[in-house]
């Protein structure tokens, strides 16, 4: 499944504006797995590469079991983590907090309140991003209705006007 239809079927999910963790939690529908799945099912799920599903798995984030062939096989925990980690990388968490964060998360209970710290301030840090991404849009906005372009989800070309960038 690739990103898109990922993120179509995580925004369904949720309201207009209101973020569901039960839509996060129904997004893999990990429970439905029956059987391991393959690398290259998880990466086409995700829309990453192989290459990068090995290195998440080298740089300790995620444990993936081998079948009687030596081939990867993820079950149901290794693809909700990395529902998790594909997320968090999407927003801007650098890999050393992923790691570190995953570090709490094998260490046990006793750091949730760690880890509640470290979302919550990157959760701050996507809010101002989305901000920041807010005003640029306009601004593009902007310069697209100035050109006589049309705005909005349709890219049209319109006729170009002299004016300054």
């Amino acid at each position: 499944m690739a990103t898109d239809e990922l993120l179509t079927r995580a925004l369904a999910m949720l309201g207009d504006d209101d973020v569901s963790v039960e839509a996060i939690h129904r997004l893999t529908d990990a429970g439905a797995m029956t059987e391991p799945m393959t690398i290259a099912e998880v990466a086409d799920m995700l829309d990453i590469s192989p290459h990068t599903l090995r290195y998440y798995e080298r740089a300790g984030l995620v444990d993936v079991g081998r079948d009687s062939s030596g081939y990867r096989v993820y079950d149901e925990e290794a693809v909700r983590r990395l529902v998790f980690l594909t997320r968090m990388r999407l927003s801007g968490m650098p890999m050393r907090d992923l790691q570190h964060y995953v570090e709490l998360v094998d260490a046990g209970e006793d750091t949730v309140p760690e880890r509640l710290d470290m979302l919550v301030e990157h959760r701050d840090t996507i809010r101002r991003r989305i901000r920041e991404l807010t005003l640029s849009l306009a601004a593009t906005e902007y310069k697209i209705a100035t050109y006589g372009g049309s705005t909005g989800p349709e890219t049209t070309s319109g006729p170009a006007r002299a004016e300054a960038p």
